[in-house]
């Protein structure tokens, strides 16, 4: 089953980095979130990817060209323009990238995949947020319920602390929002079935998230698969502080690869 990965926005939000490279190719411990995400697909067994390019999509094809070369051990031998390959620890990875417009929606960018998705299911996620969600269980579960398309729903932290009060109005702590505070909202993840793109119009200005998933709720063909683990977006500078910091330090829950 391949795996779509959404990566071609601007990611306008953390203008900060993505004024240099896309937001997928932000790092995380020196190595881009694209990377995680992928490595939480793999651990899982799915390794056929395709990246659905838009802004800077040329900074993935150098990444991708030279990975192989990046992570192995290598000799150059100059006096004969020779290099040997002593060890290699790369991904049993197949990536696909597809330019698919500088502005096209994530709709539109959907689409343009199809010819090489072909009549058979697939998973998609966005290119800027981490889980640890169980995407076996979330495949089984996809496949039991019969539906078109499954979404992960996940209950995030909010941003904003919570201050607790006594009755004088005295403030007695400060605490994180937190998870499960609030409705669940759409924390990507999705397995879906090739009939969903019929629900997208060949269009660079459609909203996967806007009319293709309303389309789908109202037929009763879109169901909700509920995460109540960790999961995380990089929408801001705070949150790549946020992610390093737990990469660093070595307690980053969507590290499910040995």
């Amino acid at each position: 089953m391949k795996v779509l990965l959404l990566a071609g926005g601007r990611g306008t939000r953390i203008s900060e980095e993505s004024g240099i490279r896309p937001k997928p190719m932000i790092e995380i411990g020196g190595k881009p979130i694209l990377w995680h995400i992928m490595k939480i697909y793999s651990a899982h067994g799915f390794n056929d990817f395709v990246v659905l390019l838009g802004y800077k999509g040329h900074l993935f094809k150098e990444y991708f060209a030279n990975y192989f070369l990046h992570n192995s051990d290598v000799t150059f031998d100059m006096s004969n323009n020779n290099m040997e390959v002593l060890n290699s620890s790369v991904d049993p990875w197949k990536i696909t990238l597809v330019d698919t417009g500088l502005d096209t929606m994530t709709g539109g960018r959907i689409k343009r995949a199809q010819s090489y998705v072909g009549n058979e299911p697939f998973m998609l996620t966005y290119g800027d947020g981490v889980a640890n969600v169980d995407v076996e269980s979330l495949v089984k579960f996809h496949k039991q319920h019969g539906r078109l398309a499954t979404m992960t729903s996940i209950s995030p932290s909010g941003r904003f602390g919570i201050v607790e009060t006594d009755e004088e109005n005295r403030v007695t702590s400060f605490r994180e929002k937190p998870a499960g505070f609030g409705s669940r909202i759409n924390g990507g993840f999705f397995v879906c079935e090739p009939e969903v793109f019929d629900f997208i119009q060949n269009d660079p200005e459609t909203v996967f998230e806007q009319k293709p998933l309303e389309a789908l709720a109202n037929k009763g063909e879109l169901c909700t698969y509920e995460h109540d683990g960790y999961w995380q977006c990089m929408d801001t500078l705070r949150d790549k502080v946020l992610l390093n910091e737990l990469w660093d330090t070595e307690k980053a829950p969507w590290k499910v690869w040995n």
